[in-house]
């Protein structure tokens, strides 16, 4: 039988299940990822379950999201962060060494692996021929110690790609034109696999450009096979040991088929305030511009920074643009300086700043009041930049570079210049100490974790309640993202180990009424609120569930959910059901009273429950799409009481 890439990986992995799509599959986990403003809660995770040593192949904790230390509340975390890597057995990556994406590229990615990940972009690594998924913290704590990772078998979407980009046009146009074609459902219950002769045309680094971007769609994860070119990629970093040949049989097949010529591509630019929002660059050229952002993991490489510095070498970005330079590994930005590159961005007016995420999840470098950004990044949701009302566009460095020196989006094409072609480094730079390797076992348990004041335990979490009463608190339409359901930036990350205090950001963008009226229904039975389709996208962070659960949400009731929220809600005990007649979310109003009786025998029993709209002598039907373990989980109250239980069992 004939395999492609995809499903070769699963297959490697499978650990329960069926190759079934739509059924769930246990997949084991060889690597992890974790990143400042998920990996705290996932060490505190750790420590709570008792692990002694991590029991994959490698786990990796990255310092990139916290930079800003205008208090001790960063630093403290950063040492905690430190102190339980070394502890638990994991690698660490300190501040100011860049972004976990590249940087576990470069120094840890394996093709044939599979990497599960607190950060929803951790699919970008699939650009190295590894199956590589975004999940919520407590997913990535069950992995670390030795868990399966359980997911719905996805279906594989095969994107052929076939021709050559043209000059001015970059990779990420390329998942633009998904975008363009599919929006930010467009990969729901998918896993986009790309193959065909155009890969030959795109380089590693283009490729996670590709990969990274998947999760906009609302894909399980991005594969690339790993084909002679990362081959090249590995033996450049010193890792040509690690390269093993994975690419789909000859007569493999995929469940959907696309095809997209890269020679027929333009600039694309996404506007405001969704990634999926996507126009010709021609449409909206002339339109001004506060701030030109570039860098992030969605346009990570040298060659995405150095193109930026041809584009403006020798002239001056336009008056009253704020021109942003985020690179994104240590190591690479040593190569950006040997080779001249910064100087020439500085030069034309820069601002540089240090290899981290940055302004791409609101630390800093935010736009000004109704003026518009252009950024690199990969998200565009409201709020997301650190300014409440902003309106963010995303492009490539091509168009954002053509944009700082004319001061409105700017076609590149239309600069009337040669396309500047970028020499890589003869020798690049190999910064084999960009990660602190783990002790040994016995050296790891004589350390002691640090923890600074702002550390705070998770509160206990009840089973759930046979009958609820529910108050709608909220009612949202399509597309509600975690940015929107608990914000990210400087004001509200370095409280991610503190749950009653980041609790207080929740909807805030949405209705800043919320924290008080939640709080208010904890001792009264908690809450529900009501929301559209693609409800949760974005964004991995489980903080998005477990500061709802913390101010008595009790269900989620939407038209569909993103994949990696609707287990975030399950692992905190949030039950998350769906219409079955979608015209009945118009009967809604925030404020009607949700009534739910013998809720618990009805979940393990059936996938249909009826909700009674008190005092308006209706009901609605829902549906649940939980699997038998997700129902235990659901029952007891969430993961953490479900592994508690278990142990008690073994004991």
């Amino acid at each position: 039988m004939a395999f492609n890439v995809t499903q070769k990986l699963i297959l490697d992995h499978l650990v329960s299940g069926n190759m079934v799509v739509g059924e769930e599959i246990g997949i084991k986990i060889d690597q992890t990822l974790t990143q400042d403003a998920t990996g705290t809660m996932v060490m505190l995770e750790l420590e709570a379950m008792g692990l002694d040593q991590a029991k994959t192949e490698a786990s990796a904790q990255y310092v990139d999201h916290n930079l800003i230390q205008v208090d001790s509340k960063n630093p403290d975390d950063h040492l905690f962060l430190q102190s339980a890597s070394r502890r638990f057995g994991l690698y660490y990556s300190r501040p100011g060494n860049g972004v976990s994406h590249p940087v576990h590229m470069q120094r840890l990615a394996k093709p044939g692996k599979t990497l599960l990940g607190s950060d929803s972009h951790t699919c970008a690594n699939g650009c190295m021929g590894m199956l590589a998924m975004g999940a919520g913290g407590i997913d990535v704590a069950m992995a670390i110690a030795g868990e399966p990772f359980y997911v719905k078998m996805p279906k594989v979407w095969g994107v052929k790609l076939i021709g050559k980009l043209p000059d001015w046009v970059s990779a990420k146009d390329v998942i633009f034109e998904l975008l363009r074609r599919y929006d930010v459902k467009g990969g729901v219950g998918r896993v986009i696999e790309y193959y065909g002769p155009g890969l030959k045309n795109l380089s590693a680094m283009d490729r996670h450009v590709i990969a990274n971007m998947g999760a906009e769609l609302g894909a399980t994860g991005t594969v690339f096979p790993a084909d002679k070119e990362i081959h090249r990629y590995l033996k450049e970093q010193d890792r040509e040991d690690d390269w093993i040949e994975l690419e789909a049989d000859k007569d493999a097949t995929y469940d959907i088929h696309d095809e997209i010529n890269l020679s027929e591509l333009e600039p694309l630019v996404a506007m405001p305030s969704s990634p999926g929002n996507v126009v010709s660059v021609t449409e909206i050229a002339g339109e001004p511009i506060y701030q030109s952002y570039i860098g992030s993991s969605a346009n990570p490489s040298f060659r995405d920074l150095a193109i930026a510095a041809e584009i403006v070498d020798g002239l001056q970005v336009a008056n009253g643009v704020s021109f942003d330079i985020n690179p994104t590994s240590r190591q690479m930005l040593t190569d950006l300086v040997q080779e001249g590159h910064i100087a020439k961005l500085i030069q034309a007016g820069a601002r540089l700043h240090q290899a981290g995420c940055n302004g791409c999840i609101g630390m800093g470098q935010a736009p000004a009041t109704g003026r518009n950004s252009l950024r690199t990044t990969p998200r565009n949701f409201p709020g997301r930049s650190g300014t409440k009302e902003d309106s963010v566009f995303l492009s490539s460095p091509e168009t954002a570079a053509a944009s700082a020196l004319k001061g409105v989006i700017t076609d590149p094409r239309t600069l009337g210049i040669n396309y500047p072609k970028v020499k890589t480094p003869k020798k690049p730079t190999i910064d084999k100490k960009l990660l602190d390797e783990p002790l040994s076992p016995e050296e790891a348990r004589k350390v002691e974790i640090q923890k600074g004041p702002n550390i705070a335990s998770i509160p206990e979490m009840d089973h759930l309640p046979d009958n609820l009463e529910l108050p709608i608190l909220l009612k949202m339409g399509d597309n509600i993202s975690t940015d929107e359901i608990l914000a990210g930036g400087a004001r509200v990350l370095p409280y991610r180990s503190n749950l009653p205090e980041i609790s207080k950001f929740t909807f805030e963008i949405i209705d800043e009424t919320y924290y008080q009226r939640g709080k208010d229904s904890v001792n009264h039975g908690g809450h529900a609120v009501v929301g559209g389709f693609n409800y949760g996208q974005g964004s991995s962070r489980e903080h998005a569930a477990l500061a709802p659960r913390y101010l008595g949400l009790r269900v989620a009731l939407v038209k569909d959910f993103a994949r990696i929220h609707l287990q975030n809600l399950v692992n905190f005990g949030i039950l998350p059901v769906t219409f079955v007649n979608e015209a009945d979310y118009d009967k809604l109003e925030q404020g009607d009273i949700l009534e739910l009786n013998n809720i618990r025998s009805k979940i393990e029993q059936s996938n249909e429950l009826t909700i009674t709209v008190k005092g308006k002598g209706h009901q609605i039907n829902v549906v649940h799409n939980l699997s038998e373990r997700q129902k235990d989980i659901i029952l007891m109250g969430g993961l953490i009481n479900w592994v508690k239980n278990r142990q008690n069992n073994l004991a």
